[in-house]
């Protein structure tokens, strides 16, 4: 089975495994888990933070912000179709009882200074007022695309005008540097706080990391323990989260393939295929008669599995799993499922 649903479902190699055997560990509550310590200082550096966290999931990190950055009753201004907004359970209000005012990313994702200006909601007797803008980069349901470094910092400066502080969701970020060409510290410096996944495109078993400034983290390190996050001898899978740091050097394999693989499905009658810009492959099916839903059980019979984006929109993932020759095969499945 040739398995594009996401990058999420990378198997840990040898290396990985290896590692996580050989993992020097420690109490990770008490800060003594040499390995935990040596993952959060390197994630805050290649991000360009002054520290960082380690948190078992993506959306715990997304969570832990948005609790720390604002005060009960705000509200969030994020994109609506953002994986904070469609894909979090309603995390925002549930634990951190925020508002969630919504603005429309276009293309990319990305808000312009008139959307956060527009969104604005200033504190008054009556309101709240806006307490966070939230980004994804990259932004997932537009199809993995990257926001430039120049529309992050535009965003940034007209929230931070407004005394708001800013919270990048990259999850898939060293993608959208990757596909930038620019460093990813670079990329990130407007903003106050990121979460990144170690287990997607980088391909832990497990883990994210949230980075910030020193007070910040700090905070997150409480918030964390309040969510049941607080791990004791984490280096065991912390240890594999080193490994991947190291792949962010290889995620343009994965951008070629997608590549190779979005030319290969657009070759086949009735579908339509957008260029991918990072790994996420969308494929409309609407003039192949069949939806998303019937195309995708019939790929899986061919051995290709996918993911279902909308009633006529197929996303396809590739990964450090997947080559050339995998991508290949996938595009005659598909062909098959035809």
């Amino acid at each position: 089975m040739i398995d594009l649903r996401s990058d999420t479902v990378t198997r840990p190699g040898d290396a990985m495994r290896a590692a996580a055997a050989d993992a020097d560990v420690g109490d990770d509550v008490y800060g003594e888990d040499p390995t935990v310590n040596e993952l959060e200082r390197r994630a805050a550096d290649v991000v360009g933070a002054e520290a960082a966290l380690y948190v078992p999931t993506g959306t715990m990190g997304n969570q832990i912000a948005a609790r720390v950055h604002t005060d009960r009753g705000q509200e969030a201004l994020v994109e609506r179709q953002s994986h904070v907004y469609k894909y979090e359970l309603g995390g925002f209000a549930q634990h951190s009882d925020l508002q969630v005012r919504t603005y429309n990313g276009g293309a990319n994702g990305a808000p312009t200074p008139e959307h956060v200006q527009s969104g604005f909601v200033e504190e008054d007797l009556h309101r709240a007022g806006t307490g966070l803008l939230c980004l994804e980069n990259t932004h997932n349901v537009k199809g993995g695309v990257p926001v430039p470094a120049d529309e992050v910092a535009a965003a940034a400066q007209a929230a931070h005008d407004l005394g708001v502080p800013v919270h990048v969701d990259g999850a898939r970020v060293f993608n959208a540097a990757t596909a930038l060409d620019v460093d990813p510290a670079d990329l990130l410096a407007p903003v106050d706080s990121v979460m990144f996944c170690l287990s997607k495109g980088l391909g832990a078993p497990v883990g994210s990391m949230l980075a910030g400034d020193a007070e910040f983290v700090g905070a997150a390190r409480r918030i964390r323990k309040l969510l049941g996050g607080g791990m004791r001898q984490a280096g065991i899978i912390a240890a594999p989260g080193l490994e991947a740091l190291e792949n962010r050097d290889r995620l343009h394999v994965d951008h070629e393939n997608a590549t190779r693989l979005a030319e290969g499905l657009d070759a086949l009658e009735g579908l339509s295929v957008a260029e991918p810009e990072t790994n996420i492959v969308l494929v409309d099916t609407a003039a192949s008669g069949s939806t998303a839903d019937e195309l995708l059980e019939r790929c899986e019979r061919e051995g290709v599995t996918g993911s279902r984006f909308g009633e006529y929109t197929v996303r396809f993932c590739t990964h450090l799993d997947v080559d050339a020759s995998d991508v290949d095969d996938a595009v005659a499945a598909v062909e098959r499922a035809l």
